[in-house]
């Protein structure tokens, strides 16, 4: 049968795959007066079958059809796939085709019985692109634009696509291409400049090679819907007194958008050092610092913070979270019990209070200040009860009361 002609080709198509390439890694047509491979530079399908001559003119020493032989990508062919056609013409049938091993085309070459090379050609064998997928968009500055995408579900086409950012004005103007590629990946693109504010754009991905072409679902959006900004500057994490439970974490507002009217929300998230397991706090809201409270005695913490500027000029989108900023690291101090948290009526009832921040209002600053407040009294209570029973220890009976 044919699959059973073609199958030792197939197997050393799949024993080339995983040696190291002898061959060049871009394809040249090599077109000599001596001879000329038809079809030249083809382009077929995976899967397809190919029927290839090698012809040669005049009479060339050593290059009779008999002494010929054919290379794929710098190795020989094995012979059962040729047939001599007449004295000056080799055939060759191959079948089944897998994906070119590299973009620029497969070389295909026709040497003489000494080597030499008579002719070759390029042979492409891959797929149409699919229809790009998954576009998002930012802006950092309200003036430029920075888009990625993905390259259809499978994404391989195993020849040369193109990708082609197209953008334009929802209700007029023309269509604009994006010119700055892989800014921030392999399929991105990044508009500098010249965008319009309040009014929306459409923005699409156009796929094209030799096989076909596909075009994106339209993303409709407007500029200012899609800003983010870089991640906060100027983080700083330190203790808090002697407070052994607590971190305080300041930064700063992103400068980049400190002219434009918009609100702010961040994030912080913070792990011990020995752990990758982060914790995250969500209620922030627009504040630029932050404690950490119910943290471990004597322990490094790691801390990052992020921003979402929303709501600028009236915008009622989300926003779009920035990337974490860089780790920074700070210690808490040890217990006076030697690493443990102290024990007693004092820590237990300041723990519960803790606990009630926690839940109610993380890094609000007056809740805060009520906890310092509450903290105070009680150890103030606490030490005022300490020495009235050092200086009168008959007011206290055995079982712990005090006698009335």
């Amino acid at each position: 049968s044919v699959g059973d002609r073609h199958e030792p080709w197939r197997s050393w198509h799949g024993r080339g795959l995983r040696g190291s390439p002898p061959w060049p890694d871009t394809c040249s047509s090599l077109t000599p007066d001596t001879a000329v491979i038809s079809p030249q530079d083809p382009t077929l399908l995976i899967g397809s079958s190919l029927l290839a001559t090698c012809s040669v003119h005049g009479d060339p020493p050593g290059a009779t059809a008999e002494g010929l032989y054919w290379t794929l990508n710098g190795r020989r062919l094995p012979p059962e796939l040729s047939r001599v056609l007449n004295a000056s013409t080799l055939a060759l049938a191959l079948a089944n085709l897998n994906g070119s091993r590299q973009q620029s085309g497969d070389n295909l070459v026709c040497h003489a019985r000494d080597g030499s090379i008579l002719a070759g050609s390029c042979l492409y064998v891959g797929l149409p692109p699919e229809k790009p997928v998954n576009i998002s968009c930012w802006s950092k500055n309200m003036k430029d634009l920075t888009c990625r995408w993905t390259p259809g579900a499978h994404g391989e086409t195993f020849l040369h696509t193109n990708y082609s950012l197209k953008y334009k004005l929802r209700w007029y103007g023309q269509d604009n291409t994006c010119e700055e590629y892989h800014t921030v990946g392999p399929h991105s693109c990044h508009i500098p400049k010249d965008l319009a504010l309040f009014t929306p754009y459409e923005i699409w991905v156009e796929a094209t090679n030799r096989l076909g072409s596909a075009r994106s679902d339209v993303l409709t959006l407007d500029i200012l819907d899609v800003v983010t900004t870089d991640p906060p500057p100027d983080v700083h994490v330190s203790r808090v007194g002697g407070l052994e439970d607590q971190l305080s974490v300041r930064w700063v507002s992103p400068p980049a958008l400190k002219d434009f009217l918009f609100q702010a929300k961040y994030q912080i998230r913070y792990r011990v050092e020995d752990s990758v397991d982060w914790k995250v706090v969500d209620d922030v809201s627009n504040q630029t610092s932050c404690r950490l409270a119910g943290l471990k005695p004597g322990t490094v913490y790691f801390v990052q913070v992020r921003c979402n500027p929303f709501g600028i000029y009236g915008s009622k989108k989300a926003g779009i979270w920035s990337e974490w900023s860089h780790p920074t690291a700070a210690s808490t101090p040890r217990s006076a019990a030697g690493g443990e948290p102290s024990s007693g009526p004092v820590r237990r009832e300041l723990k519960q209070f803790l606990g009630w921040l926690k839940k109610h209002a993380y890094c609000s600053n007056l809740s805060f200040r009520l906890y310092d407040q509450w903290r105070a009294w009680m150890q103030k209570s606490h030490k005022t009860r300490n020495q009235v029973g050092r200086r009168d220890p008959r007011a206290w009976v055995g079982t712990g009361s005090p006698a009335r």
